[in-house]
């Protein structure tokens, strides 16, 4: 049986089991987004969202799949700040995810090491690289 994360059709919403209420009346337009976003499949997800979710820690381990298959066809895929702002936001998830799923910290590192260091859009993300590399250090 395939695993759940492996369902593009479903959402987060579906995939974790867990019907939200509708935000609080006076919510922030972030709160809002995560509740509309949750709602939307997976497959559907942009680079945007993809980012806005993760940065939150919305879904994790459902999202680092998404983001890498975005990232390995354009390791500087951009949402809507910068180019590389999915990476970026894809280095920040917890270091606890990377230490239980290899195969996607395999797949992150064959991301970073197409990354030319000369590039002038890859400065934005030395640091979040070397921060991400620190964290998972022994």
């Amino acid at each position: 049986m395939a695993h759940r994360a492996d369902r593009p059709a479903l959402s987060l919403q579906q995939l974790e089991n867990s019907a939200r209420a509708d935000p609080p009346t006076g919510a922030t337009r972030l709160i809002e987004t995560v509740h509309r976003l949750r709602r939307k499949p997976i497959a559907l997800l942009t680079a945007e969202d993809v980012r806005l979710l993760l940065g939150q820690r919305v879904g994790v381990p459902f999202l680092v799949p998404r983001a890498l298959a975005m990232l390995e066809q354009d390791p500087l895929r951009e949402g809507d700040l910068y180019p590389g702002d999915l990476l970026a936001s894809t280095l920040r998830v917890p270091p606890s995810h990377w230490q239980t799923h290899h195969d996607h910290l395999d797949r992150l590192e064959r991301i970073l090491s197409t990354l030319d260091p000369t590039a002038e859009n890859v400065d934005l993300l030395r640091k979040p690289i070397a921060s991400f590399r620190a964290q998972l250090r022994p």
